[in-house]
């Protein structure tokens, strides 16, 4: 599952290579006023579209919730933007297959797993896991990866309730909440010109942690739950 944002010149190569490997694709057009949604059916994907821009987080779910109604049993999230490799698919998959409620993604864990990354983002990266694991109340290797597989049974535990960026330290706080069995998985993540130019900045990052607090205070405050 895909969720895109203006990708128009990336996701047709990234549906391709998901198709020719024999994967059942699902793009969340969030709201683009670009081709994504046209580029990404021509490539051989099912899209769906957000009327308006709705976040990350809102097409993640989006797409789980469409997934989960055609039946899947694994779900995988898989960028748009032409970071991930196919290859690194059936790994987690497997681990899912093995008894893992979800398989996470870690660039860390891989050698060169952060290929193309400079200095300030590695550093970037590495504060965006402390903070995470702070969080979430846990120890994991990468924070903001979004190559990952989850079984359709831990889906409701997973639910997304962050519309935009903060969504990734969210999901891990509730695999922690809901006590779920996860594995770190080692997958390269290639950093391009163009996914560095749709990257975010530090500015980026203060507000990912403004908005997990947020939310997380008004989940304690008036009961409410991800599951």
């Amino acid at each position: 599952m895909v969720p895109a944002y203006r990708e128009g010149a990336a996701i047709g190569a990234v549906v391709a290579e998901l198709v020719a490997a024999g994967w059942d694709v699902v793009v969340v057009d969030d709201g683009s006023p670009d081709d994504t949604a046209a580029v990404a059916h021509a490539a051989g994907a099912r899209v769906v579209r957000h009327a308006v821009n709705l976040g990350q987080g809102a097409a993640l779910q989006t797409g789980i919730d469409f997934a989960l109604a055609r039946g899947a049993g694994c779900i995988v999230t898989f960028d748009a933007d032409g970071q991930h490799g196919v290859e690194d698919v059936p790994a987690l998959i497997a681990a899912v297959d093995a008894g893992a409620d979800i398989a996470l993604g870690s660039r860390f864990l891989a050698p060169g797993g952060a290929a193309g990354a400079g200095i300030g983002r590695r550093l970037l990266l590495r504060a965006a896991v402390r903070a995470s694991n702070l969080l979430a109340g846990g120890t994991f290797t990468d924070a903001h990866c979004g190559l990952r597989a989850f079984s359709a049974a831990a889906a409701p535990a997973l639910r997304i309730a962050q519309d935009r960026m903060a969504h990734a330290s969210e999901l891990l706080r509730n695999v922690c909440r809901h006590g779920l069995r996860f594995v770190e998985v080692p997958v390269v993540v290639r950093y391009t010109a163009y996914s560095r130019r749709k990257g975010q900045r530090g500015l980026d990052a203060l507000r990912i942690v403004f908005d997990h607090f947020f939310h997380a205070g008004g989940d304690r405050k008036e009961g409410r739950t991800h599951g």
